[in-house]
């Protein structure tokens, strides 16, 4: 899946913010929030 825009964040190779990473769960903050606390599971 080299066009998986997600696989690329996780994988480090585009930037984000990430707020908690695990074995199970990555979250980070959207781009383009719509509420003040808006996270990507």
């Amino acid at each position: 899946m080299t066009d998986c825009l997600f696989c690329k964040i996780v994988a480090g190779d585009i930037p984000s913010e990430t707020v908690f990473e695990d074995d199970d769960f990555f979250a980070f903050r959207d781009i383009s929030p719509k509420a003040d606390t808006h996270l990507l599971l």
